[in-house]
């Protein structure tokens, strides 16, 4: 394993595009073969009382959370190092940001990465959606939004040193119930993830609709991997020595979707895109290369005025949703929640209760059209 770090290590930049591309690649292909889609799923559960495909989400989570975790055991990766355990909560960024983006994943058909796929084949709403999204994720960032963003995080958030009575290094909830129970951060991972990790396994797998559906089992497996993946290249090409540490990350589709916006304006400038730029792009040539396979690639546009509008006002809010809870129904959702970030698992129940009052209002918009 050390040689292979010092492989990676020696030329980080080659090796985070590359893989970044491949991981993205086969990202997009499972999204699209499979139909996985977070908002698809919460759909299915109101419509018709259909879990599986929320299942094949719970699934992702759980896959990524036991990779995630068994990777750090064996030094591969410092998940500390991520953006996600920072001992700092921000529950308004989470919980708000979150809901904002489940909201607005309705109003434009699907969340970042679901819209990154309908692009791959051939949906130019969808395009016109990431567009936007990542624009405003931008403003967000550091934009016009930017000034009024920082300054709600710093009035909402704190240090959850104080809620424990101890120091803290990081909102993970393995150190949090360690801290607590005073026993190691590393037993206090274990414990949580097997908890967590193995009681969401028994929630995918006793459903018998869910075990009788293997398109549904692949594509939490197969995602759940990729995001496992994403943690072991990061990870291993992560120096801190280096002049501009890449802090290691796996996938997540907002902010990056707003960097392949700036990449491309700019290529000149920086001709070697990063690992979530390519993960993007990836995204996008291998839901592509389904849709020709299948022959279901079809151009398509806006239906009417009312459909754009629904879709770009949802683009608006993922963007700016987006930013404010760190991720999306991947990267938080799967992704966050792999480093049992306490922010993560908010972020994940405020998306989905986003999504539940978006259907809502999407019904009531529907209906005032009739």
């Amino acid at each position: 394993m050390d040689a292979l770090k010092e492989t990676i290590t020696a030329n980080p930049g080659i090796w985070l595009a590359s893989g970044g591309l491949v991981f993205g690649l086969v990202f997009g292909a499972i999204v699209q073969s499979t139909n996985f889609c977070t908002m698809g799923a919460i759909s299915d559960i109101r419509a018709f009382g259909d879990w599986r495909r929320f299942r094949a989400w719970v699934l992702a989570a759980a896959i990524a959370l036991i990779g995630a975790q068994a990777l750090e055991s064996a030094g591969v990766v410092q998940l500390a190092k991520s953006m996600y355990l920072t001992p700092t909560l921000n529950w308004f960024g989470h919980g708000v940001g979150g809901a904002m983006f489940g909201f607005g994943m309705v109003l434009s058909g699907g969340c970042a990465s679901r819209n990154l796929a309908r692009v791959g084949a051939g949906d130019l709403r969808a395009l016109m959606v990431l567009m936007v999204m990542g624009i405003f994720a931008y403003m967000t960032i550091g934009g016009l939004i930017g000034p009024l963003r920082a300054t709600l995080e710093q009035a909402t958030a704190f240090n959850l040193s104080a809620f424990v009575g101890a120091k803290l290094a990081t909102q993970g909830l393995g150190e949090i119930i360690g801290t607590i129970a005073r026993f190691a951060t590393p037993t206090g991972n274990l414990v949580v993830t097997a908890l967590i990790g193995g009681g969401a396994l028994v929630y995918c797998f006793k459903d018998s609709k869910f075990r009788a559906s293997p398109v549904h089992i692949l594509a939490g497996l197969g995602i759940g991997l990729v995001a496992v993946a994403g943690w072991a290249l990061t990870g291993l090409a992560f120096d801190d020595l280096a002049d501009k540490p890449v802090a290691p990350v796996s996938l997540t589709y907002v902010r990056p979707t707003a960097d392949t916006l700036e990449w491309m304006q700019r290529f000149t400038a920086a001709m070697m895109p990063g690992f979530g730029v390519t993960t993007v792009l990836g995204a996008i040539l291998g839901a592509f290369l389904v849709a020709l396979a299948k022959g279901t690639f079809r151009l398509q546009t806006f239906a009417d005025v009312g459909d754009t509008r629904r879709n770009l006002l949802g683009a608006v809010m993922m963007g700016i949703g987006g930013v404010m809870a760190l991720g999306c129904t991947v990267g938080q959702a799967i992704t966050g929640v792999s480093t049992l970030a306490l922010g993560s698992f908010i972020t994940f129940a405020a998306i989905v209760a986003g999504a539940v009052a978006g259907l809502r209002a999407l019904e009531r918009m529907l209906e005032a059209e009739i």
